[in-house]
């Protein structure tokens, strides 16, 4: 591929993210932040991709920018956690749950604070930068430590109910994990009912034969991989499983039993992901039914755009459709 493709690519990216409306951790924050004097947000320097200029825009008092700092800023953000804030803290996912994993662990895991991690750009949503911007290990790194819980939304409108609810409700840490914004909705937003709760699966198409549970941009390919495999004459049920810590262990438990099989799928290392979470649980229960997990197989993705990395990884609708298959006739 030449540079001058590149560097096109590279900036049709930057501007769809700098115009997406689907990136509402700030939007969202900007709202809460009236009447929450106790939120503050941190970027690192990328304050217009991951949208939190919207709320440092309306309280710049209360935004701070560390610059190329990521490590430091989480430290900084348990500092203020520990004064009462509840502290925002965003960049890129591979900057986030994986560089600064340790200052995550210690840091705001260990004292167990209100700082909301939001890591950015997941799995291969950057494509061309490579794996250095990858991040196919955040949920196995943040997932393995005590008081994380870790949230994965579908879409935008997932995102700001369960923002919400953190601010409203809920105490302790959390890492959000969330993609580029250029998701396909999943839900519409409702001010008169809550649509995705902390903890609790949702269940958004029946099934009887296999029962998919996925998690970020993969509820939307599921559910299209549903469609194609009614087609084929497999009845199939997808479940948007967001919160992968604490997981909704009843709705898998009751999914297994019903349907006697369980695909995972996640844009993530199948390795300590989604799929080991449900395996573990399936396990524990002595439940007896198929089961595979799909995503990357303990592998670093190729570089390239990720419209294509997804086919190549079977991780669209139709990937999926054909894993499924697979999986059901074997």
């Amino acid at each position: 591929m030449n540079t001058t493709t590149f560097h096109k690519d590279t900036w049709e990216l930057y501007k769809s993210l700098e115009m997406s409306k689907q990136l509402t951790a700030g939007e969202t924050l900007a709202k809460l932040g009236k009447n929450h004097p106790e939120i503050v947000a941190m970027s690192s320097d990328l304050s217009k991709p991951t949208r939190l200029w919207d709320f440092g825009k309306e309280f710049p008092e209360r935004f701070f920018n560390f610059g190329l700092a990521e490590k430091n800023m989480v430290t900084a953000a348990a500092g203020l956690a520990s004064t009462g804030k509840t502290a925002f803290v965003s960049t890129y996912a591979s900057f986030l749950g994986v560089l600064a994993a340790e200052n995550i662990r210690t840091a705001v895991a260990y004292p167990n604070l209100n700082v909301r991690l939001i890591g950015t750009h997941t799995g291969i949503a950057m494509g061309f930068y490579g794996t250095s911007h990858h991040a196919t290990e955040d949920i196995s790194i943040t997932r393995a430590m005590a008081n994380m819980t870790v949230i994965s939304p579908a879409d935008g409108a997932a995102l700001a109910e369960l923002i919400e609810e953190s601010v409203k409700t809920y105490d302790g840490p959390i890492y959000f994990r969330v993609s580029r914004g250029r998701e396909e909705p999943v839900y519409k937003r409702d001010a008169e009912k809550v649509q995705n709760k902390i903890g609790k699966a949702n269940t958004l198409r029946n099934g009887s034969d296999l029962t998919i549970i996925a998690c970020g941009i993969e509820v939307n390919e599921a559910l299209k991989a549903a469609d194609e495999l009614q087609e084929q004459g497999i009845s199939t049920r997808v479940m948007d499983m967001h919160t992968i810590k604490p997981m909704d262990t009843k709705a898998v438990l009751q999914a297994a039993e019903e349907t006697g099989a369980v695909l995972t799928v996640e844009e993530h290392n199948v390795q300590g992901g989604l799929g080991s979470a449900v395996a573990e649980v399936l396990l524990e229960s002595g439940i007896s039914c198929k089961f595979k997990r799909h995503g990357f197989y303990d592998e670093y993705s190729l570089i390239g755009k990720p419209y294509y990395l997804y086919q190549h990884y079977k991780l669209d609708g139709a990937g999926i459709a054909s894993v499924a298959n697979e999986f059901i006739n074997k």
